[in-house]
């Protein structure tokens, strides 16, 4: 059974920062794409981030320059540590993964339960 669980998600006022972590497991970890994605409330899923198995790296453009993705492979983690965070970035966010080539961002074949963030003074 396939299963991504996240955590680290939380309150954090405008400017702060946080880190996302999510542990993959059921599937064969190096041979897909990883990638984070958030979904806000009356809002379209919004691609964020993805590494493929060959470790080349994407960031959407909305959040490109506060956002890194990472991995370790070792343990089946993915990370994404995000930075500058502002009120519009209010979502749930999910650690997904994609069988490649991928097709899109937001069109996973996995995702887990996601992580609230809420950023607000």
């Amino acid at each position: 059974e396939v299963q991504l669980v996240e955590s680290g998600g939380g309150l954090v006022q405008p400017g702060g920062s946080l880190r996302l972590s999510c542990v993959a497991s059921g599937f064969t970890f190096d041979e897909y794409a990883v990638g984070w994605f958030r979904q806000a409330p009356g809002k379209e899923r919004e691609g964020i981030s993805l590494k493929t198995s060959d470790n080349s790296i994407y960031y959407t453009d909305f959040m490109k320059g506060r956002i890194t993705i990472s991995t370790d492979n070792t343990k089946n983690m993915v990370y994404l540590q995000m930075n500058s965070l502002k009120p519009e970035d209010t979502a749930v966010y999910y650690c997904a993964a994609y069988s490649e080539p991928v097709a899109a961002i937001d069109r996973a074949d996995y995702w887990g339960q996601g992580t609230q963030v809420t950023v607000s003074s």
